[in-house]
């Protein structure tokens, strides 16, 4: 329940509806929109726990045309900025910008000379740090200070994000304007470290289910990875799509889309990290226009996508939390037609979550060796890129290189380097810890007895309201309901067997051919 509103928020709320429906064209706020907003436009610290497709935005976006000042909105990708400054442009907002490491340095300076034009500023973490950024802003009135899918100071913060942890240092620099932290999915572990870590006072929370009830569940346990893939492929033969396969690794994406393009014919392409960030932007338009019925990535894609009619999420190896495996089955049926989440489970993936928080932190030994060569000036600490490249060319991972550097350029002048070691060790075992806990909680969902919608409600202090016909598959959901009309043929057509290379390739020859 909302606590009750005075006289001056009351007419604070009618002018947001005002502009709700004059600036973005609806009639009322969604559920937890109104409460949001009030507490924003009351000037409190907010935590906002909102499912995937409930309008988050609209919680920062309304306010900012109230409110005097920038909203600054401190967003984890790149393509997630650029589509919510397209959305906001169009609605006719002109006064909006987002600040990133691909602008020409002439245009982010003319960005920075012209900040009390702006109404709406998306900006990375890592730009935030940046001295020229930070001096520009502290001159102009920020109304806002938001942090969009604000999990990754939690997820991503303490590892290979790690700029994310000086957000509530960079607010105070800032005036300390009101915070709102946004997210879909965290736990109660998350939602304390997301609070501690930007220092929020006296916080409000909105705090919505995480219950996506027109999601239906299933885990399918199978002895090989050949397994999985005739099942995967039996299953897309019959179901519902556009779909979203998830991966542990680059080489399986790359893999399952060539089999299932070879095998079913559907319009397939991969994603992954490691792509050039122009072919992931065409590979993910591709998905969003429609133009593929399926997409085999890794974690890297979904954060921000906005594609209403994903009718299936199947994990091929599972996530190493249940936030992260919340966060990805949330991304179907934003529409809220029903939708199917499918995860493969056989006992030799767990390697695949155990090695990713293995290489999040250095081994005793590279970490030693790192720190005696700092004390003997064989490295150096002057350029970041180049003393984390040379880490990594020692065997460390990003994640790690990064870790070794967040805590070693903060040795003061007569310090040794290895005095830190144990310091840091202790950090390691305490990290490494929280993060098998968390596999630990996603393994006994995997194999669990009862009802699995029941299992993750639990570990967010919920309940079932009430048992749903098309529940999980520990409640006897039968696959059939999912079918699509016309099942997919094995017919393979030359032109759904390209690539996405090829595909390009094809496109630009024909496009040659009509000049």
């Amino acid at each position: 329940m909302g606590r009750l509103m005075n006289d001056h928020e009351s007419d604070l709320i009618a002018q947001a509806r005002d502009i709700l429906k004059k600036k973005f064209g609806y009639d009322q706020f969604r559920s937890g929109q109104q409460q949001v907003i009030q507490e924003v436009l009351s000037g409190h610290d907010v935590f906002a726990m909102m499912p995937t497709g409930s309008g988050k935005s609209i919680c920062y976006e309304v306010p900012g045309y109230l409110l005097e000042g920038i909203v600054l909105i401190i967003s984890p990708l790149l393509s997630l900025m650029e589509d919510q400054v397209n959305q906001l442009r169009e609605i006719g907002e002109k006064n909006v910008r987002a600040l990133n490491g691909l602008m020409h340095p002439e245009e982010r300076s003319r960005v920075l000379a012209h900040l009390r034009d702006i109404r709406f500023l998306f900006i990375s973490p890592e730009m935030l740090r940046q001295h020229s950024v930070l001096t520009a802003l502290s001159r102009v009135k920020l109304s806002l200070f938001v942090v969009d899918e604000a999990h990754c100071v939690s997820q991503w913060g303490h590892d290979f994000r790690p700029d994310y942890l000086y957000l509530a240092e960079i607010r105070s620099h800032l005036g300390n304007p009101a915070c709102l932290a946004v997210t879909a999915t965290a736990d109660e572990r998350v939602r304390e470290d997301i609070v501690r870590s930007l220092d929020l006072r006296a916080v409000n929370y909105v705090l919505m289910s995480v219950d996506r009830r027109n999601i239906a569940l299933a885990v399918h346990k199978v002895k090989s990875s050949e397994e999985k893939i005739e099942e995967l492929c039996k299953l897309l033969s019959k179901v519902q799509l556009p779909g979203i396969v998830y991966c542990a690794g680059r080489d399986w994406t790359e893999k399952i889309a060539d089999i299932i393009r070879q095998k079913l014919g559907l319009r397939t392409a991969f994603y992954h990290g490691g792509m050039e960030a122009v072919d992931r932007r065409k590979i993910q338009n591709q998905f969003l226009d429609g133009q593929l019925d399926l997409l085999c990535c890794t974690n890297a894609f979904g954060m921000g996508i906005n594609k209403p009619d994903i009718r299936l999420v199947v994990h091929f190896h599972f996530p190493a939390t249940m936030n992260a495996y919340l966060q990805e089955i949330g991304r179907a049926s934003r529409d809220g037609k029903q939708g199917l989440a499918i995860l493969y489970y056989a006992e030799q993936d767990e390697h695949y979550p155990l090695g990713f928080i293995d290489a999040n932190f250095p081994d005793d030994t590279l970490l030693r060796q790192v720190l005696r060569e700092l004390d003997q000036g064989l490295l150096k600490l002057e350029k970041k890129e180049t003393f984390l490249t040379s880490l990594q060319d020692r065997g460390a991972s990003e994640t790690a290189a990064r870790f070794i550097f967040e805590n070693v350029r903060f040795v003061t002048r007569g310090m040794n380097y290895s005095s830190i070691f144990e310091e840091c060790r202790k950090k390691i075992t305490e990290r490494r810890s929280v993060q098998l806990n968390e596999l630990s909680m996603m393994k006994r969902y995997l194999n669990s007895t009862t009802c699995r919608r029941a299992f993750y409600l639990s570990v967010y202090n919920e309940s079932q309201s009430e048992k749903l016909d098309l529940c999980c598959d520990q409640c006897g959901l039968s696959l059939e309901a999912f079918e699509r009309a016309c099942p997919q043929t094995s017919d393979v057509h030359p032109e759904q067997t390209l690539d996405w290379h090829q595909r390009l390739a094809t496109i630009f020859r024909e496009s040659e051919r009509d000049i």
